[in-house]
């Protein structure tokens, strides 16, 4: 899904926001050139610079709540085009240590949808009911 949507934006720079153990740049390395930011793994924590395509998939539910103003402020400053946003909307089938849910933040595609146009041109949506959704973003 990630290499259709940046063949058709034309794009051969891609930063992977939140990219865990790499395996986007994994599936799609040597297509493309792939920088990861990922605050939680210490090879991969330097802030990031901005690319012309970001993608944050799995993300953006598990920041803790008083820092996602934050992280979609971010995000901003990083994507010079175009991003691929993937949010879950369901509860995760983890918990974490103390107990909580590891999607912190479950809510419907509605609850996004002013945070994220206030920082993005909306360019498209995929609704995949009250799972999760897909969202494909450009600079404002």
């Amino acid at each position: 899904m990630v290499h259709q949507v940046a063949q058709h934006c034309i794009v051969t720079d891609i930063l992977d926001y939140g990219c865990g153990k790499g395996e986007l740049s994994k599936a799609l390395g040597r297509r493309y050139r792939i920088a990861g930011f990922d605050p939680a793994i210490p090879e991969a924590d330097t802030p990031p610079e901005p690319c012309e395509f970001v993608f944050c998939g799995d993300v953006l539910e598990h920041i803790e709540p008083e820092c996602l103003e934050a992280v979609l402020d971010d995000l901003q400053r990083v994507v010079l085009k175009h991003g691929l946003f993937i949010v879950a909307t369901r509860p995760a089938k983890k918990t974490l240590p103390d107990g909580r849910n590891a999607h912190l933040i479950i809510e419907p595609l509605e609850w996004w949808i002013p945070k994220l146009s206030r920082r993005f041109y909306l360019k498209s949506f995929q609704n995949f009911g009250n799972k999760a959704f897909m969202v494909l973003v450009g600079k404002k």
